[in-house]
């Protein structure tokens, strides 16, 4: 869509002075936005930037302390989803909000499922009609009555997309909807956009991904620090542009520096490392000083090799050196005992208590030393460890009392590392440490990632961005269908990491002399 046409057509909905604050966070100062008809309109900003917040107040989540909300070109009150539905405004959260115990259809129609008898019975076969009517129109190939704990995220994803469609959404809202994807399930999920948008549906997109706007997006509307910065066409602007938009400075994308590390001793060693057929006999070492990338295509085994080294799995065999010496890891305090951190790729599931506050997630792991006289715990020694991690590390938080579920994602991620910073891990694994994190956030964590390697820490790091391995990477381990294919040296290419991803039966032999 053209610049000319987006200023002829009117929006489907116009937001204006939109203002926010909840105790001690100014969320959003004065925000435009707008969204038209057969539009993708992407909404991009660091995490912390205000999007959500602002998505939240036009589906109704929250209610705005000042603004316009406009629907057609009529001021609307928006008090709860169920009147943001009414008006055919629809989200599709980051984190799915679908009933697993339930099928596809059940959770489609939850609350408002056809009835008979006189209302006091479900009509299961209208039921299961309308919802594969409805993957029928998005080319979702599933039975309606399939548990939705059996699909995949993808899948799930989709029957979101249903659902919301089932309340004939003129406007659909979609927040980080490629983050668990891969890339034929993007491939479809924009195929899926487009002939939405060609319906003349309104889409707002928020994501992190750059490469993605080029493909789906049709005008780009930047916030910073919960403020309005400015909306740009998607096709002539350069992607440069926009990010130093989002971040007001302009971030540079150096390749790793790759230390001499030949006289560096090993802290990690594992041998011969098996769990069925999702690790099979792999074999790695990591230095002082040294940062090793996991590569290799989504179900490779990455994760699986590091839940399985972290106790979150158990293995089949393999045996596992801290320090040259042999350690028994079989649950997860086992590898803290023996000074491993990981980071999960879930870092709200199994890294985070998103609950609780700031000050006792980062010292969860580390409990037994703020025990005092009594054996009660020591708050005022717990909340000046806090700040002094808070400060090292730079989280923003507007305290150490602040709930971590409140926190942006590259905030929560540093609050994680705080925690097994504090827990003087020798060995950390990263687990898709920049996921669902704005490209500012990200800059952050590599910069920390580099300087805990300088300091001493073996770091592993997995993730599904090429160039963030090759960024990152001193040297790279590649994956693939659960074996080592072979290792590269941190100045590989994209080509030869994905020659050895997509290598079956790889016997985890060097490449390029780079040392297991």
């Amino acid at each position: 869509m053209s610049a000319a046409m987006a200023h002829s057509v009117q929006p489907i909905v116009s937001m204006r002075g939109i203002d926010k604050s909840f105790p001690g966070v100014h969320a959003l100062k004065s925000v435009d936005f707008e969204v038209l008809p057969g539009e993708v309109h992407a909404l991009m900003g660091e995490n912390g930037a205000g999007k959500s917040t602002l998505m939240k107040v036009l589906s109704g989540v929250y209610s705005r302390d000042a603004g316009t909300v406009e629907v057609d070109g009529r001021t609307v009150e928006i008090a709860s989803p169920r009147e943001a539905q009414a008006l055919g405004i629809s989200i599709i959260h980051q984190e799915l909000s679908l009933m697993s115990d339930l099928n596809a259809a059940q959770n489609i129609f939850i609350g408002r499922e056809p009835r008979m008898a006189g209302g006091l019975l479900i009509n299961e076969k209208r039921l299961n009609a309308e919802a594969a009517r409805l993957f029928e129109h998005i080319h979702l190939r599933i039975d309606p009555r399939t548990p939705v704990a059996n699909l995949t995220i993808a899948k799930q994803q989709m029957v979101e997309i249903a659902k919301a469609l089932s309340h004939e959404s003129r406007v659909l809202i979609m927040d980080e909807p490629t983050a668990a994807l891969n890339a034929v399930e993007i491939n479809e999920l924009f195929t899926i956009i487009r002939e939405l948008k060609a319906e003349g549906v309104g889409i707002v997109y928020i994501s992190h991904k750059m490469d993605e706007l080029k493909r789906i997006a049709d005008r780009v509307t930047v916030m910073r620090d919960g403020g309005y910065v400015g909306t740009v066409p998607a096709a002539d602007t350069p992607v440069e542009k926009i990010i130093s938009m989002m971040v007001g400075r302009e971030l540079t994308d150096e390749a790793a520096s790759i230390p001499d590390l030949s006289q560096a001793e090993t802290l990690l060693e594992v041998r011969n490392l098996n769990r069925g057929r999702e690790v099979r006999d792999v074999s790695f070492s990591v230095k002082k000083g040294e940062i090793l990338g996991f590569a290799g295509l989504m179900g490779a085994g990455r994760t699986e090799v590091a839940r399985a080294i972290f106790g979150a799995d158990p293995r089949q065999s393999g045996e596992i050196f801290v320090h040259g010496e042999k350690v028994e890891i079989k649950q997860p305090r086992d590898a803290v005992r023996a000074g491993i951190g990981y980071l999960s790729e879930d870092r709200k599931q199994f890294g985070l208590a998103t609950g609780m506050d700031v000050a006792n997630n980062i010292v969860m792991a580390s409990l037994s030393r703020f025990i005092g006289p009594g054996g009660v715990l020591d708050d005022g020694e717990i909340r000046s460890t806090a700040r002094k991690y808070i400060g090292q590390l730079s989280i923003k938080t507007p305290s150490e009392r602040q709930e971590a579920r409140l926190l942006s994602g590259g905030n929560q991620q540093k609050v994680v590392v705080a925690k097994w910073l504090l827990r003087d891990c020798d060995v950390l694994i990263f687990d898709e440490p920049t996921r669902g994190i704005d490209v500012g956030a990200k800059a952050e964590i590599y910069k920390l990632l580099n300087q805990l390697a300088a300091q001493g820490r073996a770091i592993i790091v997995i993730s599904s961005e090429l160039p963030e391995i090759l960024r990152l990477s001193h040297r790279i381990a590649v994956m693939c269908e659960g074996r080592l294919t072979g290792f590269l040296p941190g100045g590989a290419s994209q080509e030869e990491i994905m020659r050895l991803a997509t290598q079956r039966g790889g016997n985890g032999k060097n490449t390029n002399g780079a040392k297991p």
